[in-house]
């Protein structure tokens, strides 16, 4: 039997082409079977595709398309990785409002990889205590982060992991986070 944790919880998926695909598929895996509504949030209709470690993987549908997506229609949000996706957003007006607007008021965000370079754009770092892949430790603390070497960091309203292999306790850490943001 499962622990519903978050039932009725509304959890948004930034995401766009290049999405590490395991860091996608695995905590929405997570978050719907505590009981989470996940949607998939992108800049465009239909599909975006995934990418696999080296190579590209497979395709997710998008539940709601970016410019109809509002962030008071969530209760949490997740910034999945990947080099190619969070790059691809952070350049995207639309998707940086998105992201600042859950941070503007205090919502979950659960950020892995290279996914809080997004946060970054939306102004969301500074003074946070923070993980993300090595090559950003730079950017974030250039941000005004305190970046550190753990596999799941909480720091108020915001979890941070490091990559792939951090998943079980970004998924773990990401859960409790949100339990906390349930409406009830």
């Amino acid at each position: 039997m499962s622990d519903k944790t978050l039932d009725g919880l509304n959890v948004a998926i930034l995401v766009t082409d290049g999405f590490e695909q395991s860091e996608l598929q695995e905590p929405r895996g997570a978050l719907d079977e505590a009981g989470a509504r996940t949607r998939v949030v992108a800049p465009k209709d239909g599909e975006v595709k995934g990418w696999k470690l080296k190579d590209w993987g497979d395709t997710v549908a998008v539940d709601v398309k970016l410019d109809a997506a509002r962030a008071e229609d969530f209760d949490a949000l997740l910034l999945p990785g990947g080099v190619i996706n969070p790059d691809s957003l952070r350049m995207q007006p639309a998707a940086v409002a998105f992201v600042k607007a859950f941070a503007d008021a205090g919502k979950p965000i659960a950020a892995i990889c290279h996914g809080p370079w997004t946060l970054i754009d939306a102004g969301a770092v500074k003074g946070r205590r923070m993980t993300s892949w090595p090559s950003l430790k730079t950017d974030l603390s250039n941000a005004g982060a305190h970046w550190v070497d753990q596999e799941a960091v909480v720091d108020g309203n915001l979890v941070t992991s490091r990559n792939p292999d951090d998943i079980p306790a970004f998924n773990r850490a990401a859960i409790e986070l949100f339990a906390r943001a349930r409406r009830h």
